[in-house]
């Protein structure tokens, strides 16, 4: 598919003013990364081809009642065939960057010994391609692709899954390292850890809260040992990790319902951003899962590890988080948690652009000397393509339009951000939830496979292309 020259927004406020909530273009700096972000399992398809074995997602999205409508990533987007046309699709958006995961299961099939040959191919023909179009790649080395063999083993509540997770790290960095130098460890812990072993939402579907905490320290040690091989592999490589971080608020001003705050803050926050910081775990988070093993799972040594210095950190933030104390809550966090208001998304999350400030300018105080990245931003709408072939999601175009204005006030603040990757570059099965929720700045005919830029795309674009346009300093 060739993709010449697409058009201008479709929407009918194009001859209105610019809002007053658009970003300042100029506060960006000029090499700051415009980028989208993909997941290797939600949109390659490809689930048999050239000697990939099943993921734990394989496994879980064909067992009954585990997805929506049965939904699994088999096809996807028929990314593994169709790449090439999307680089092109990315490229027209005149994108600068982009974030995507390679498949563990794809390149190393058993989670054990040497590469598949064909994987490595697959991913090197990416990475050159990417170079060709001026598209500087960001990538994700686990987005919950676990392959199967590893979680018959024990999963990431087992302590052999660090080692071969560190292995798989090593290997990748050696064979594609010479073509990519952004590299992400891991891709939100928190949801792998908690949704995966606690709660069973996500793959590999299991309930048990011990697991669950087990598997939390497990990837945070493993994001360690895989900063320290990607290195040892390719010395100019520029390694930070990826993680959800949501903007918790306390439903009220009582000493309750603050401390509710802080228990969900350590849950889902501080597991995984304390230990980057050094000193092993914060306070909180040792509190909180005091009767669940935690401490016994820490070994002489994790926490120099799990404080490995990196050279940058990946914000993923979607929403605001009311939380208030509720005596007859799950323990330990004892609490209820609900969108704040308004949920406007289609997955009844929250649109509070300033909760992306607030989490950026929280966490640019706790790591003062890091850069950042926003590796995932974005919503879900109920998009169709209308009897013209367009699809006005002036839902998102809002969105994008306040969350980088939001983004640009960070920077304002002294925040050092620098880049966005939107969520998402395709609609794609969005996991548990399937197909029913669309994320894309591309429309997706799951049927056909057709590419639809939406209109939030085209916005996408000539806010790009309007911030190149900017005048510089000689």
């Amino acid at each position: 598919m060739t993709v010449p020259s697409l058009p201008p927004v479709p929407h009918p406020s194009d001859s209105d003013p610019a809002p007053d909530d658009s970003p300042r273009l100029d506060v960006f700096p000029a090499d700051f990364c415009w980028g989208a972000a993909t997941a290797a399992y939600q949109i390659e398809g490809a689930a048999g081809y050239d000697g990939r074995k099943p993921s734990i997602w394989d496994t879980f999205s064909h067992s009954p009642d585990a997805t929506l409508n049965g939904d699994t990533g088999d096809i996807a987007c028929d990314h593994y065939h169709r790449w090439h046309d999307d680089f092109d699709v990315a490229k027209s958006l005149n994108l600068n960057a982009y974030r995507f995961s390679v498949s563990w299961a794809r390149l190393q099939p058993t989670g054990r010994g040497p590469l598949n040959p064909l994987a490595v191919a697959h991913y090197r023909a990416q990475l050159e391609r990417l170079r060709a179009l001026g598209i500087r790649p960001f990538v994700t080395l686990y987005h919950w692709d676990l392959p199967q063999e590893l979680e018959d083993a024990g999963g990431w509540p087992a302590r052999e899954t660090v080692d071969r997770f560190a292995e798989y790290a090593a290997r990748t960095a050696e064979a594609l390292g010479d073509l990519a130098t952004d590299w992400i460890t891991t891709n939100e812990s928190w949801c792998q850890a908690f949704l995966g072993y606690g709660e069973g939402k996500h793959a590999p579907g299991r309930r048990d809260w011990r697991a669950a905490v087990a598997a939390a320290h497990h990837l945070n040690v493993a994001h360690g040992l895989a900063v320290r091989a990607i290195r040892a592999a390719r010395a100019d490589a520029s390694v930070g990790t990826a993680q959800l971080i949501v903007d918790f608020v306390p439903a009220s001003s009582s000493p309750a319902d603050a401390a509710a705050a802080r228990r969900w803050d350590a849950y889902h926050n501080q597991t995984f951003l304390g230990p980057l910081r050094g000193g092993g775990y914060p306070a909180d988070v040792l509190d909180l899962y005091r009767e669940d093993g935690l401490a016994e799972l820490i070994r002489p040594g994790d926490d120099a590890v799990m404080a490995e210095p990196i050279d940058f950190l990946g914000v993923n933030h979607y929403q605001q988080v009311v939380v208030a104390h509720d005596d007859d809550g799950t323990p330990p966090l004892r609490a209820r948690d609900i969108p704040a208001e308004p949920a406007l998304t289609s997955l009844g999350w929250s649109v509070k652009p300033e909760s992306l400030r607030n989490v950026l300018v929280r966490v640019a105080g706790e790591f003062p000397d890091l850069p950042l990245y926003v590796t995932e931003s974005g919503a879900s709408f109920d998009d169709y393509v209308d009897p013209d072939g367009n699809v006005l999601d002036q839902e998102r175009v809002d969105y994008l339009r306040r969350y980088l204005a939001a983004a640009g006030d960070a920077i304002k603040d002294g925040v050092d951000l620098r880049g966005y990757f939107a969520w998402s570059l395709l609609d794609n099965f969005e996991w548990a939830e399937g197909y029913r929720m669309r994320f894309g700045l591309i429309y997706v005919a799951y049927d056909t496979q057709a590419r639809i830029p939406k209109a939030s795309a085209l916005w996408y674009r000539d806010l790009i292309t309007d911030h190149a346009a900017l005048p510089r300093p000689a």
